[in-house]
């Protein structure tokens, strides 16, 4: 079985810094899809996505199929600073989660939710992380 991973910020393509650029294009697209019950928060260079069942909106993003290379999912997870042996201490979670891919597909994908408490009024209402330029 596959594992997947839900993008919506700076580990998509185009918007990955050098530092994990090359972990990045190792993963192959799916295509386009959201996350729904979840919101976006603009934390300043990178987004932070906040899943709330609650939550009528949406979380827009890419799917990617990850490479069966157990050092990827370790680079991304250094890079987002998730710490499966410290999540207290994590600044992001990576959670199992169903994304929708805009065929109307639905597949279980890793995503990596903000572990801390966003400046409300820094939502992002469209659910989509837009960076011009990136280090």
């Amino acid at each position: 079985m596959s594992d997947y991973l839900f993008t919506y910020g700076t580990l998509q393509p185009g918007l990955a810094p050098s530092c994990i650029s090359s972990a990045v294009y190792k993963l192959r697209s799916i295509g386009e899809g959201v996350i729904d019950g979840g919101e976006l928060y603009d934390l300043g260079e990178y987004p932070g996505a906040v899943l709330n069942p609650r939550s009528t909106h949406q979380i827009h993003g890419m799917i990617f199929e990850l490479p069966n290379d157990a050092d990827i999912l370790r680079q991304l997870d250094d890079y987002e600073g998730f710490r499966p042996n410290s999540p207290e201490s994590s600044l992001f979670l990576r959670e199992l989660h169903p994304a929708v891919l805009t065929t109307g597909q639905t597949l279980p994908c890793w995503v990596y939710v903000y572990n801390g408490k966003p400046d409300l009024t820094r939502r992002l209402p469209d659910g989509r992380f837009r960076k011009t330029s990136h280090p």
